[in-house]
């Protein structure tokens, strides 16, 4: 008895048989997270540097020890025997990590798929180094799982006293889970759009010594203008003063052209969207807007930023015969402003159409101009949003343009999920094409099919995440990954549960950083295809192909 009770204590020693060094991390954890991570160094829809991919490959490995560690306790909480030993908690982490090091020897040609069909030149080397040191950077910090369960442990020991074990527990989990959004929510995010609002406020207010007021009385901004030339805003000033001339348009076409008419509100005009609206109409009065021959109502993105090519495309081909108004809505960037702000821009688009629309059909439908719909990007969601087909089937509006439409665009998804079958959701056709018709290259998409009253066409790249990102990839492989795949989407891309749908968000962020006709980079040349196959304009091929010609020429001169 005296040697049992001498030997008893060695049997609980951790330091004899190793199990402490064991417990400090999850074997099943390393596993699940080793290959998660090895998932996310495979190729998705954009290029990826090594950036970019330190961090989705850290917060792939977080997600996927979390997930581990929360399954294998739900085991063990049911009542199930531990799997395993001490053999088994080496093996599996290892065939976890081996999977990593082949998925990192593999990532410059994975890449390179990509690459090669964007036109863009081969990596050298993927900097698998850096990746790793990003990667675990992330992962340390992504390790939320630690805080939940220190916060779900302190609930724990609260509720004991009073309640079952498991009704403890179960109290102990949303608790935590309260506590958790709360802390995220009420201080992380408000703290965050609190700067990132203070930031773009001021940079917005920033004048560039390239951007000069005008002295002509019927610019906006001038001082003869309603909207004075700070309260333009930045974007608003650049918008300005950009403004093709008359001359240079008519020297284009070796003939007669008229001044096209850009006018912009900015933020700072007015109180509400209500207000902004009523001053743009007022200064469209002031400048003969509704005496063009066509006038566009654009929504510009997030920060206020107008699409130049989109704009100026539409001049050219109607000779300058063209007025086109804007509402500013956000300074911030756009998956800042859809984040923190996700009713400004809809708001502002539907204040401006209600405004402009109601004034247009009080003129003579014989002296009034074409009326179109213009956005890129947030633009187009917002400019989506402010549409009311109830609203104008009486007097249709004549159509609109909306390039690289956000995955939440109503209009967009309903017309993709109801597309004809056979065609691709990246680029599908829609009934007989008499309402709505998507392009994705330039090119006039089925000049041969007729019209009805009201065109829509919807320019998008299949490479382009904003367009093509959905919340259920994290459950559901999405039909554009099926065959056959869009031109400029590697068949090296692969579905996996979670990590797909963290590629193609992490794409969203990188997808500006590609060649014109990829990702979210939308070409002149496909913006003129695009307002001919909407406004027809009156214009010869020979015609079409000097004006892409002298666009290509600027773009090359920048």
């Amino acid at each position: 008895m005296r040697d049992a009770a001498h030997r008893a204590p060695a049997v609980h020693r951790p330091d004899r048989n190793g199990r402490w060094l064991l417990g400090l991390v999850s074997p099943s954890g390393l596993c699940l997270g080793f290959l998660l991570f090895a998932a996310s160094l495979t190729p998705s829809l954009i290029p990826r540097n090594a950036l970019m991919q330190g961090l989705l490959g850290g917060a792939s490995f977080a997600i996927g020890y979390g997930l581990a560690v929360g399954l294998v306790a739900l085991w063990q909480w049911l009542g199930f025997r531990a799997l395993g030993g001490r053999v088994t908690a080496i093996i599996v982490p290892l065939v976890g990590a081996l999977v990593a090091a082949f998925a990192l020897s593999q990532v410059a040609a994975w890449q390179n798929s990509i690459r090669a069909l964007m036109g863009m030149p081969e990596l050298e080397t993927s900097h698998p180094a850096s990746v790793l040191a990003l990667a675990v950077g992330t992962a340390a910090a992504l390790f939320v799982a630690w805080l939940f369960r220190l916060l779900a442990r302190l609930a724990l020991a609260w509720a004991r006293p009073f309640v079952p074990e498991r009704v403890a527990i179960l109290t102990a989990i949303v608790v935590a889970l309260a506590l958790f959004a709360m802390l995220i929510d009420g201080v992380l995010v408000r703290y965050a759009l609190t700067v990132l609002d203070a930031s773009y406020a001021e940079l917005d207010e920033l004048i560039e010594p390239d951007t000069a007021m005008p002295t002509e009385p019927w610019k906006t901004g001038s001082a003869a203008s309603l909207i004075s030339w700070v309260d333009l805003g930045r974007e608003g000033r650049r918008f300005v003063n950009g403004l093709p001339s008359q001359q240079a348009i008519a020297s284009l076409w070796s003939g007669d052209a008229v001044q096209p008419i850009r006018v912009y509100v900015g933020l700072n005009a007015a109180d509400t969207a209500d207000e902004r609206a009523a001053l743009a109409l007022r200064e469209l009065i002031r400048v003969g807007a509704f005496d063009r021959s066509v006038l566009s109502v654009a929504v510009p993105t997030g920060t206020g930023f107008m699409d130049e090519a989109a704009i100026a495309t539409l001049e050219y081909l109607h000779r300058g015969d063209v007025a086109t108004v804007a509402l500013q809505y956000s300074y911030m960037q756009s998956p800042f402003s859809l984040i923190f702000e996700p009713g400004y821009g809809a708001e502002a688009a539907r204040a401006l159409l209600r405004t402009v629309y109601d004034h247009w059909t009080d003129l003579p439908a014989s002296e009034r101009p074409e009326l179109y719909l213009q956005g890129l990007s947030l633009g187009a969601l917002s400019s989506e949003q402010s549409l009311r087909m109830h609203e104008i089937i009486g007097d249709p509006i004549q159509g609109a343009l909306w390039s690289g439409p956000p995955f939440p665009s109503p209009i967009h998804t309903w017309a993709t999920a109801e597309r004809n079958e056979g065609s691709p959701e990246w680029l599908p056709t829609f009934e007989d094409g008499a309402l709505i018709r998507f392009m994705m290259k330039p090119e006039i998409p089925e000049p041969d099919l007729p019209w009805g009253p009201l065109r829509i066409v919807y320019l998008q790249h299949p490479s382009d995440a904003i367009v093509f990102f959905s919340t259920d990839m994290l459950w559901r492989k999405p039909d554009w990954m099926d065959a056959p795949r869009g031109p400029d989407v590697t068949p090296e891309m692969r579905w996996v549960p979670v990590i797909t749908a963290l590629q193609v968000a992490a794409d969203m962020a990188l997808s500006n950083n590609v060649p014109l006709g990829h990702g979210h980079q939308y070409s002149a040349a496909s913006y003129i295809d695009a307002w001919i196959t909407v406004t027809a304009p009156d214009v010869a091929a020979d015609e079409v192909d000097r004006l892409k010609a002298h666009f290509a020429r600027a773009l090359s001169d920048r």
